[in-house]
């Protein structure tokens, strides 16, 4: 552990790309399955997915409203054109030798998103989110001499999210991370199970002892909040101790060993990659009509900060209200019942119903099997003494 008064030298800048899966019944570009949980592998492929001569892709309009409903939860409403663009690279999970995603013109110019650390609001700028289609899987067996490629996930529709490098310590980092998990929820542009790898963060880091940004580190597919803060806290101090031992960092990526708590060099990265990226012959350009962009507008569902708002009015504790918020069908409940009756039965029923937040597994909480009428009858036999609050 690095003592207080060499690390507070040091400014800590963060930066972190989410890729999130929308929950569209087929892929991006392909006529198949896009749910591929519990689906043997290569069984969720087409000539498309495979990447054979003469497969030519029709992009999945489904997926362009699911990420148009991003961007509100964003802060900010899509694109009115945005275009595809072909990004080459060669890895086996990638048949074609490259990647349909967006580059200069995405889906979802610059917003921003609240988090709330120690009481204190603060602002994290979205650069950008572009839509983009997955990679297949590939599986490195321990005691083997090969790898296995799946190919079910590629051409899954991705939005990739990119942050402004705006946080500054591993909380902002993690609160960042689920304030985007519940957005992504609440607008039910994806399931967003991070078991699953639904969302996965990529976390970039670097410490400096001046207004420069300093070398940065990128650690890669982060399936939870907690891996998130912890992968940001052990890369702060490694980088300041390599610093202070008069070393230099490298830029390069690192993977996070979740059993040994700490991020592991995985390849080098001296210079930008290029991608030689082209327009894709194949996808013409995105022209978004006001009316369709309306129409989302207009169907938005209720948002994390519009369940604070009202909950606030039920004046209860800001971590109280986290847990209710952290399970979307709760959150959904609590507020029927205190549209339906007042702030003391909701209370009441808040109380009841929540579940502690989970770093690892919040969509693990289950609904509750009572409708709110049920529940408020329940609280107003409490209310009347006629029942004990346990």
């Amino acid at each position: 552990m690095l003592k207080a008064e060499i690390r507070d030298k040091y400014t800590v800048t963060i930066g972190i790309e989410c890729h999130v899966q929308l929950k569209t019944k087929t892929k991006l570009f392909a006529a198949v399955g896009n749910d591929a949980r519990e689906a043997p592998p290569n069984t969720l492929v087409s000539h498309i997915c495979f990447g054979l001569p003469g497969a030519l892709p029709v992009l999945n309009k489904e997926a362009l409203t699911l990420a148009s409903k991003a961007a509100f939860a964003l802060g900010t409403e899509p694109e009115r054109f945005s275009k595809f663009v072909r990004k080459h690279y060669f890895y086996p999970d990638l048949p074609k030798g490259y990647q349909i995603t967006q580059f200069d013109e995405p889906i979802i110019g610059k917003g921003e998103i609240t988090i709330e650390v120690d009481g204190q609001a603060k602002k994290i700028g979205i650069t950008r989110a572009h839509l983009e289609e997955d990679a297949g899987k590939s599986t490195h067996t321990e005691g083997t001499d090969y790898s296995t490629v799946d190919l079910n996930r590629a051409g899954t529709p991705l939005l990739e999210i990119v942050s402004e490098p705006d946080m500054h310590s591993s909380a902002e980092a993690k609160a960042y991370a689920r304030e985007l998990y519940l957005r992504m929820r609440y607008a039910d542009v994806s399931y967003a199970n991070l078991y699953y790898g639904n969302m996965r963060f990529d976390v970039n880091v670097s410490v400096s002892t001046t207004d420069e940004l300093g070398t940065r580190s990128e650690t890669k597919n982060l399936n939870s909040f907690k891996s998130v803060e912890r992968a940001v806290e052990f890369e702060v101090e490694r980088q300041i101790e390599l610093l202070e031992k008069g070393g230099q960092v490298v830029q390069e990526t690192r993977g996070w060993d979740d059993a040994k708590q700490k991020t592991i060099s995985q390849r080098s990265k001296e210079n930008a990659d290029d991608y030689r990226y082209m327009p894709d012959p194949d996808i013409p350009p995105v022209l978004l009509e006001e009316t369709f962009v309306a129409k989302i507008k207009s169907e938005m569902p209720e948002l994390p900060d519009d369940y604070r708002k009202k909950f606030n009015a039920m004046e209860i504790d800001s971590q109280v209200i986290e847990d209710i918020i952290a399970v979307p069908s709760t959150a959904k409940l609590v507020s029927r019942i205190f549209d339906q009756s007042n702030a003391e039965h909701a209370r009441r029923v808040a109380f009841w119903t929540m579940q502690p937040s989970s770093d690892d597994d919040p969509e693990e909480a289950t609904e509750s099997a009572y409708n709110e009428t049920q529940l408020i009858a329940l609280s107003e036999l409490v209310s009347g003494n006629k029942l004990s609050s346990t």
